[in-house]
């Protein structure tokens, strides 16, 4: 007997969809319900609460192809931060390609999400592991090989004043406009010492050579 009685999936490559929804069967899950796009999924919350019939388990990618429709949620990270807000209870796990730590780590610490399964050759087992330890537990799953994340001593000694400094060089906002740019949004300490003082210790911790290797370096790790 399975432990979910309906279940959503956002996927929008149909393969996947098909491969996600005969191992749900797999696992005696008769209600699946699946969208290929993240409005559809949030209307679909919605509706299922308001019938008072609420999905147990939300399946979610991060990546959706933009096509000729114009939505309001683009990416799965959107979609289940307004999710979210409507059914905090929901149990939800996140397929998908991405190995970026910073974004994993932040679907986990900011989102709480429960599962993080990383599509690749193994994955439809460790999709099958992922509901059960999620459905018989408290705790969190990640796949094997991105365990290595919540132990990596980068993402723990990168805090959110760095992480936001990162990004603002990554969209080009220069050293010299930074000061105002932080005041403006009401980030502290906004001096330019403590900016440079700052992006200097980035680039000392990350061994690169200039502004533009360190963004280039942070965009590989995700946190750009």
């Amino acid at each position: 007997m399975s432990k979910y009685n309906k279940i959503l999936i956002a996927e929008d490559i149909d393969s996947i969809n098909i491969a996600v929804v005969q191992t749900l069967k797999q696992l005696g899950i008769v209600h699946i319900e699946h969208v290929k796009y993240c409005d559809d999924a949030l209307l679909k919350v919605k509706k299922a609460i308001l019938d008072g019939m609420p999905y147990d388990l939300f399946v979610c990618d991060l990546s959706f192809e933009a096509d000729h429709r114009d939505v309001l949620l683009r990416t799965g990270e959107e979609a289940i931060a307004a999710i979210r807000k409507i059914q905090p209870e929901l149990k939800i796990i996140v397929y998908s390609v991405e190995d970026k730590t910073f974004r994993i780590k932040s679907l986990f610490e900011n989102l709480q999400i429960n599962a993080f399964v990383h599509k690749g050759r193994n994955s439809i087992e460790q999709l099958k592991k992922a509901i059960d330890c999620i459905g018989t537990t408290t705790g969190t799953y990640i796949s094997p090989n991105l365990q290595y994340i919540f132990k990596d001593t980068i993402s723990r000694e990168i805090d959110d004043f760095d992480v936001q400094l990162i990004k603002q060089l990554a969209m080009g906002v220069s050293q010299d406009e930074m000061e105002l740019k932080f005041k403006e949004l009401g980030i502290t300490p906004s001096s330019k010492s403590s900016i440079e003082k700052r992006i200097s210790k980035l680039k000392d911790y990350f061994k690169a050579s200039n502004t533009v290797h360190l963004i280039a370096i942070a965009k590989d790790l995700g946190i750009a």
